[in-house]
């Protein structure tokens, strides 16, 4: 396959450079299905098994069949991954009727895409983010995947244009935290490493799981937790986790700014190995 222009994604469907998703398929007219975003490093996808593991989860969750890793390695095989960039795995129920009744037997469809970016850094990047007037609601039966219904957060990001601020906090529509808007949450407070509790809403990120097991076994105290957000303008650091970025540190939120690094260059180095 010829390389892609620098800013141009590689994309194929069901295997297919330049193909189109079908009209009727159900993750078009209803969000109905999951995606996995991942890193490319030194030309190869990031936690591959963690994240082929949790994409097949949340298929299975929503009923759906996966496809199975030889075909993702497949299509992998027939584009040209860059040195650093972002690989977009998704799969949808596959097309059906008008309704929303899901078909008793649908051929899911899926799609890779690649962009090309840019390598990380040596430590944490620092950056500014805001609170969203947005709320989230309430779906424990949802809560945790990372379906295609990502409406909540694409009106929170709406919110500003400024672009120094990076990232912002959501809450939900009880006031507690439970992440960025394209990431997982972390509060240093007292010596203990905090994050959201996922279960009535919000993504179980897969560099979220890694940070928390990895942190654990360094011998640091890692805990799920009800948050508010004076938990969080209380913590004496605030870090901001996804596979793409893989760690961040708060600088300022809204108005409360953050100093030195406390914990989060240890973070990065847990989180980076």
């Amino acid at each position: 396959m010829r390389p892609a222009a620098v800013d141009t994604p590689q994309v194929l469907v069901n295997g297919r450079p330049g193909a189109g998703v079908p009209p009727l398929d159900r993750g078009l007219g209803y969000g109905d299905g999951v995606f996995r975003t991942l890193r490319i490093d030194a030309g190869a996808p990031r936690w591959w098994d963690a994240q082929l593991a949790q994409l097949a989860a949340d298929c299975a969750h929503l009923g759906i069949v996966c496809p199975p890793e030889a075909v993702w390695r497949d299509d992998l095989s027939r584009l040209q991954l860059p040195e650093h960039g972002v690989l977009r795995l998704t799969v949808t129920r596959g097309e059906g009727e008008r309704g929303y009744r899901p078909p008793a037997f649908a051929t899911p469809t899926r799609i890779v895409a690649v962009w090309p970016g840019e390598a990380l850094a040596d430590a944490p990047r620092s950056v500014a983010a805001r609170v969203c007037r947005l709320r989230l609601g309430h779906q424990p039966a949802l809560a945790g995947v990372k379906h295609l219904n990502r409406l909540e957060n694409v009106l929170a990001r709406a919110e500003w244009q400024d672009p120094e601020v990076a990232e912002g906090m959501l809450l939900d529509q009880a006031g507690r935290a439970v992440g960025g808007v394209m990431s997982n949450l972390f509060v240093w407070r007292r010596d203990t490493l905090l994050t959201p509790r996922i279960d009535a809403c919000g993504v179980a990120g897969v560099a979220r799981a890694r940070l928390m097991e990895r942190a654990a076994g360094a011998g640091i105290a890692v805990a799920e937790a009800d948050l508010g957000l004076d938990d969080v303008l209380e913590a004496d650091e605030l870090v901001f986790t996804n596979s793409v970025i893989l760690l961040w540190r708060a600088a300022r939120l809204d108005g409360r700014a953050w100093g030195a690094p406390v914990i989060s260059p240890t973070l990065w180095n847990l989180l980076h190995a």
